[in-house]
């Protein structure tokens, strides 16, 4: 069965792909969808909240919500695995995991998995060292029905990017890349001497048209870099 929120945005999303809505159309408001639609506001809140996160429509606090103009995103990152980088750069790797654990969903996590709260993910917290050195605080989230053994491997051992890869390669993946200063537990395991700038990479990976990984990774700002190489 479809969500109502879902059925909300296939609403919206049908209106704009027919060029019922134009770019810069001005959509009924919540009150209004909630009487045409006959939804609940917290429904048709969800929906518009994640409408505007998808970069569908816009919305303009006290005048209203909009259809937007479509982006046009261009891919300049390849982002590999940290195992791999750092054993391509002539280091040693070492992995120290903090915590393999069952969780429920929060109302963030729920939405990221387009599943309800209080879903059961499985939960890994592990650092990634180049030689001695931290770089990398690896957490992910993933799906049960997905990786059903995901609790049982050893994540000093086993590379969680692999173990999920073996059971399928994504068919599509999400990466949004902030810069942030991380609280204090963040940059104890970075052994930082004090909050500094990194870089954070959130992952998202679907197969089967769901979604089986969230992956939030913080890199210290001085010690890892993104890049790639691209023909325009």
């Amino acid at each position: 069965m479809v969500a109502r929120y879902e059925q909300v945005k296939a609403f919206i999303i049908e209106r704009i792909d027919r060029g019922e809505w134009e770019v810069g159309h001005r959509l009924p408001s919540e009150h209004e969808l909630v009487e045409q639609l006959g939804v609940s506001r917290m429904t048709i809140h969800r929906a518009m909240r994640e409408l505007t996160a998808d970069g569908i429509v816009r919305r303009a606090q006290g005048v209203g919500t909009f259809v937007a103009q479509p982006a046009n995103r261009v891919e300049l990152l390849e982002i590999r695995d940290i195992v791999d980088d750092i054993v391509a750069s002539g280091h040693q790797h070492r992995a120290e995991v903090i915590a393999v654990e069952t969780v429920r969903a929060d109302s963030d996590l729920a939405t990221a998995f387009e599943q309800r709260p209080g879903a059961r993910l499985f939960r890994s917290l592990i650092v990634h060292y180049e030689d001695d050195l931290p770089i990398q605080m690896e957490e992910r989230y993933v799906s049960p029905h997905f990786a059903p053994d995901y609790l049982e491997q050893d994540f000093a051992q086993t590379n969680p990017h692999r173990h999920l890869y073996g059971i399928a390669g994504p068919e599509e993946i999400e990466h949004v890349v902030f810069a942030v200063t991380p609280p204090l537990d963040i940059c104890t395991l970075l052994q930082l001497d004090k909050p500094a700038a990194c870089l954070q990479l959130i992952r998202r990976t679907w197969v089967d048209g769901r979604v089986v990984m969230k992956g939030i990774f913080t890199y210290s700002g001085n010690r890892y870099s993104f890049g790639g190489r691209y023909r325009p």
